[in-house]
């Protein structure tokens, strides 16, 4: 079954972003963040988790690929065994399509989540499935995603060392802006003492702070959306966030505790 609530969101924008932030809430109340129009959902319960104890060599870590079907992948697997995987639009590796979050398993070079969501801005709707996977600890990281309506993506990535460099935020602090699907500008500032905020030039905000995590080089985020073309009430989520030098983008993403309010943040340093 594919989770779509068309009638939910008539009226929002068709999504093709460079960078933007994607905000919804319950699935009886979708809106326009201001920053990019809504993936909205709801409607299912997440499975329980493997039981499998995980192992020392696990496949936490930041991967870097492509699906099947021709989209750019850039993610992390954390120690916790979370993951949050961004993707591009199909052969265009600069326009954020969407990401694909959820909880696994690894052990013994297998790693298996039963409750991956797909939060896909082309057709704003969020996706269920599972997840199952093969990886060689900091080489490879081979997956296949189930959705429930029985559709397939898979994705070949291999490690990226450059998760293992020491946090800094001063490397990371700056201002980022790219160009949201309707053309308004969206521009992200975290400072060195990880203080975050955004705007668009519908009048949508989001204030926030970016905090180092106990392991890897990726951040904790805590991000409030309002104002303009936001949402009516104002909303609290929590995510991760890190910063790609090589190619000076900071990628964030974070979620209510349901997984049906979510913003996704792709932006390049000024």
């Amino acid at each position: 079954m594919r989770l779509d609530w068309t009638s939910t969101l008539r009226g929002l924008l068709a999504i093709g972003l460079m960078s933007g932030l994607v905000a919804c809430g319950s699935f009886a109340s979708c809106f326009n963040s201001g920053f990019a129009p809504v993936a909205c959902g709801g409607g299912y319960g997440d499975r329980h988790l493997s039981s499998l104890p995980p192992t020392a060599s696990s496949a936490e870590g930041r991967w870097t690929g492509t699906t099947s079907t021709g989209r750019t992948v850039t993610g992390l697997v954390l120690e916790d065994g979370s993951y949050w995987l961004f993707y591009t639009a199909r052969d265009n590796p600069h326009v954020l399509a969407g990401l694909i979050q959820g909880t696994g398993t690894s052990h013994s070079g297998s790693f298996g989540s039963p409750n991956t969501r797909d939060f896909h801005l082309e057709d704003a709707s969020i996706r269920a499935g599972r997840m199952s996977a093969t990886y060689v600890p900091k080489e490879s990281f081979h997956l296949t995603i189930i959705y429930f309506n029985g559709e397939t993506e898979r994705v070949r990535s291999t490690y990226d060392a450059n998760a293992e460099s020491a946090q800094n935020l001063n490397l990371l602090a700056g201002t980022y802006t790219g160009l949201r699907a309707d053309n308004h500008t969206v521009t992200v500032t975290v400072d060195a003492a990880g203080t975050l905020s955004g705007y668009t030039a519908d009048g949508c905000t989001v204030t926030g702070t970016l905090s180092p995590r106990a392991e890897g080089n990726v951040f904790h985020v805590s991000a409030t959306i309002k104002g303009g073309a936001c949402r009516q009430e104002t909303e609290t989520l929590t995510g991760v966030a890190f910063y790609d030098a090589a190619t000076n983008r900071l990628y964030s993403a974070a979620l209510n505790h349901t997984r049906t309010t979510s913003f996704l943040f792709l932006g390049t340093k000024e």
